[in-house]
């Protein structure tokens, strides 16, 4: 079995004295992608930012390797991030410096890692563009963010991520507002990460990517983990009611059209106003007496699931 390069045991989160993680855990193993998926509130983004160390970690443990990174000084996360942990954002338009061409931002990069000259910094810049099939590499460098269409600048993003060959990369919905096309592109830029043993970890709220482009997945609802496992075990099989509604809200391009695309009824949970027990309650078809208790993540049918109707099932 691959080795993970990232361990997360307990993560907890508080912004503005707020629960917004509590207690995640999961692993990103080299060689494979773990796909993160969750309505929007969920609480994806900020995972992937207190694993960058952009958010401040309540409690928990995250291991890089087998470096305890959770509390490191950010003269520290200055040398590990870029380098060894690096990330593609979901608004590639925000990201980058719009004052900037997005070769000077990706040169900037390589040369605050790597001691190489301005010219041999954008000769790497130039191959890593070429590499995510940016045409005419050399010139597109030379351009300003707002000078790229939507994919370009998804791919100068990941150019810049890869720009230092980091062991870890987390996308972070890399492909929302691109067409199809585009899309697939970049999924596939993504599998060659995972394919040089790396990790990746990819979140998305669309469980066909998830499907497409992920070995493992773990499902969140309002900062807390709900099932994870084999992406082979839990879309065939979805157990928790939650996962269950995401599936049912995932069109089939090869199946009869439905009359009305499925949803799920009602609003995620604010951090001010996280139901008591099962977050998902509120929401749940199957909610009864027993959901006004936490119920925890247990082993269950090949993978980790937390709700009361899979207790003490074998």
């Amino acid at each position: 079995m691959a080795e993970p390069i990232l361990q997360v045991r307990d993560l907890c989160v508080r912004l503005s004295g707020r629960l917004i993680l509590d207690h995640v855990s999961f692993d990103v193993l080299r060689g494979r992608t773990l796909g993160v998926v969750g309505e929007s509130g969920s609480g994806k983004s900020v995972t992937a930012s207190a694993l960058m160390g952009l958010v401040p970690i309540a409690s928990g443990s995250v291991k890089f390797g087998s470096r305890e990174v959770a509390g490191l000084s950010e003269r520290a996360w200055r040398a590990l991030r870029g380098r060894q942990i690096a990330m593609v954002f979901q608004d590639p338009m925000s990201a980058f410096l719009p004052v900037r061409s997005v070769g000077a931002q990706i040169d900037e990069q390589i040369r605050a890692h790597e001691r190489l000259s301005r010219t041999d910094a954008r000769a790497r810049t130039v191959q890593l563009l070429q590499r995510m099939e940016v045409p005419d590499a050399a010139q597109m460098a030379r351009r300003y963010p707002h000078q790229l269409s939507g994919g370009l600048r998804q791919r100068a993003m990941i150019a810049m991520a890869l720009s230092c060959r980091p062991d870890l990369l987390i996308a972070d919905e890399p492909t929302t507002a691109l067409d199809v096309t585009v899309q697939a592109q970049i999924l596939a830029l993504l599998r060659e990460v995972s394919q040089r043993d790396a990790g990746v970890m990819l979140i998305t709220h669309d469980m066909g990517v998830v499907a497409q482009s992920c070995a493992d997945v773990v499902v969140m609802y309002a900062g807390v983990i709900v099932e994870r496992g084999s992406v082979e075990t839990i879309l065939q099989a979805p157990l928790h009611p939650y996962t269950q509604a995401l599936m049912a809200a995932t069109p089939e391009i090869d199946g009869p059209r439905p009359a009305r695309l499925a949803t799920i009824p009602g609003q995620p949970p604010s951090p001010a106003s996280r139901p008591q027990g099962c977050v998902f309650q509120p929401r749940c078809g199957y909610a009864h007496e027993a959901c006004g208790r936490r119920p925890p993540l247990r082993s269950h049918a090949g993978r980790d699931v937390a709700c009361v109707l899979y207790e003490g099932a074998a």
